[in-house]
């Protein structure tokens, strides 16, 4: 079974369209209001979404209780994409052929210059897109594109990795994780869109990007940190 997991907060205006036009490439699409006060819940459930709510906020609360949900739904196959859409669907097939095939365990839906809208990424995104990658080559040696919305990969690999990270610093532990323990990764360009409606959760000020860059630092040495110290004490 393959599920596609939503993370929504306050995304009435989007989250319908982006559940139709996910609906078509997997088994159940499964929406978590992440304590919305608009209609989304509403909205995604009209268009055949699953919902469930989570009201303690943070993207990483939103996919890891996404997750429990789909184990409880027999998953086999974890799908992760945004709401607002700015991720395409269309491009789903793509990401999900080497998971089918048996050729990869993780991939990864990469934004590039070509594939990107303009103005659909704000300053902080930019600057972080090209921040963590670099930061995690120099620490670890792992060679990621982005850290990208649009991705998909076994239950089982998932659940392997044992990510725990409650806010935005879920991507960058999974995909830290996953290099630690040398999942098959793949990357496969994707297009990114200007969102279709709704609020940018992502400040685009130089303040925010001042902000988001100190969490991907701090994300970055905590994971390499704790991945050291598992190391010593094993040794």
């Amino acid at each position: 079974m393959m599920v596609a997991i939503l993370p929504a907060l306050d995304e009435e205006q989007t989250v319908a369209a982006v559940v139709r036009d996910t609906l078509p490439h997997v088994d159940c699409v499964l929406v978590v209001d992440n304590g919305s006060t608009d209609g989304t819940a509403e909205r995604a459930r009209e268009a055949g979404a699953e919902v469930i709510r989570e009201a303690r906020r943070g993207y990483g609360r939103a996919c890891l209780s996404g997750v429990e949900k789909a184990r409880e739904l027999g998953a086999v196959v974890l799908v992760f994409l945004d709401a607002d859409g700015s991720n395409n669907p269309g491009d789903l097939p793509r990401v999900i052929a080497p998971i089918l095939s048996g050729e990869a365990d993780l991939v990864l839906g990469v934004r590039t210059p070509r594939s990107t809208e303009p103005g659909s990424m704000a300053a902080a995104q930019r600057f972080g897109n090209w921040l963590a990658p670099l930061l995690m080559r120099w620490v670890t040696g792992a060679r990621y594109s982005d850290m990208p919305p649009l991705k998909a990969m076994t239950r089982a690999s998932f659940d392997a990795l044992g990510v725990r990270d409650a806010g935005h610093g879920f991507t960058i532990e999974l995909l830290m994780k996953a290099h630690r323990q040398k999942l098959r990764t793949t990357e496969v360009e994707v297009s990114f869109l200007r969102r279709a409606g709704g609020k940018s959760k992502v400040s685009g000020t130089l303040i925010g990007t001042v902000r988001a860059s100190a969490k991907i630092v701090s994300h970055i040495v905590r994971h390499a940190l704790d991945a050291r110290a598992r190391a010593v004490f094993r040794d």
